[in-house]
């Protein structure tokens, strides 16, 4: 997480002859996803990480930490497009496991995994054309730390996940604020994001979910959302609960992104009421 703090700050000072300067407009590249994918906190949207336009590079760093009564989980990553046409990421994810470890006297601490992706825009655009921007993602997801997942019945410790998403700025649609509007669906059965593996004694096909957000850009830098994911239940130990937030997102610059969020996680591995705070940095070149 360290690492991915300094880029961030480096990502301050370095400005590349590839940055945007006059191109896309800010907040229009979105923050990091705790996947690595561009777009809101637990989401993504059909943006593409940075602020790179036709023929020219993107890129970003990011740090995330959620805190939670039982629970923490702490994301970093980076992710890099092209031709605001395709985009790479990748992100490592580590769940420590807090009380739980104490109470029902589990082997290991934590669990961490890590998610590569990809996302490519198949058509539209966020602002300009008449429709909105359409982007296909896949996700390749591989748990690091398999024994507690198999414990309580998860069947695999990597899966290939895939989504669809679309996204829209509409103009001072919001009272004369502008509107953000995304909304998609994932084929999934990762068991809490895959941290507890893939699949399960319950079930072990893949899922159609729902997920999307919806923000007011009150001006260039502040923008203020919700956000929704829907969860698989594979897992007949626990159940799993959907995940939604509202969030708070300052674009001071091209360079940075900050989103502070309270998350609403529901029941993870037995333990209910997890809602607690969420903080991402971001840092784009």
């Amino acid at each position: 997480m360290r690492k991915a703090m300094l880029l961030c700050s480096l990502a301050l000072c370095w400005q590349p002859s590839l940055h945007a300067n006059e191109g896309r407009l800010l907040a229009t590249g979105g923050a990091s996803s705790i996947d690595g994918a561009a777009g809101g906190g637990i989401t993504p949207w059909a943006v593409l990480s940075g602020y790179g336009e036709q023929g020219e590079w993107g890129a970003t760093a990011f740090a995330t930490r959620v805190d939670l009564p039982d629970y923490r989980l702490d994301v970093s990553g980076m992710a890099a497009s092209y031709d605001n046409r395709i985009e790479f990421s990748y992100a490592r994810q580590r769940f420590d496991l807090g009380s739980l470890v104490h109470k029902l006297g589990l082997p290991e601490d934590s669990l961490s995994q890590d998610v590569f992706g990809v996302k490519v825009r198949l058509f539209g655009d966020l602002i300009y054309d008449q429709l909105p921007q359409v982007a296909l993602g896949l996700a390749y997801k591989r748990q690091k730390d398999f024994l507690i997942p198999s414990l309580v019945g998860a069947k695999r410790d990597e899966d290939v996940e895939g989504y669809l998403t679309a996204s829209r700025l509409f103009m001072g649609a919001a009272f004369g604020y502008n509107l953000l509007v995304n909304g998609g669906v994932r084929y999934s059965r990762a068991n809490e994001l895959g941290l507890l593996g893939f699949g399960g004694d319950r079930r072990d096909s893949r899922s159609l979910l729902k997920e999307g957000s919806l923000a007011v850009l009150f001006n260039p830098r502040w923008a203020l959302g919700v956000e929704y994911r829907e969860k698989p239940d594979n897992l007949s130990f626990a159940g799993e609960s959907d995940w939604a937030d509202v969030f708070l997102g300052y674009f001071p610059n091209k360079h940075l992104a900050i989103v502070l969020a309270y998350a609403k996680l529901g029941e993870i591995a037995t333990l209910d009421n997890q809602n607690g705070t969420y903080l991402s940095v971001q840092g784009s070149f």
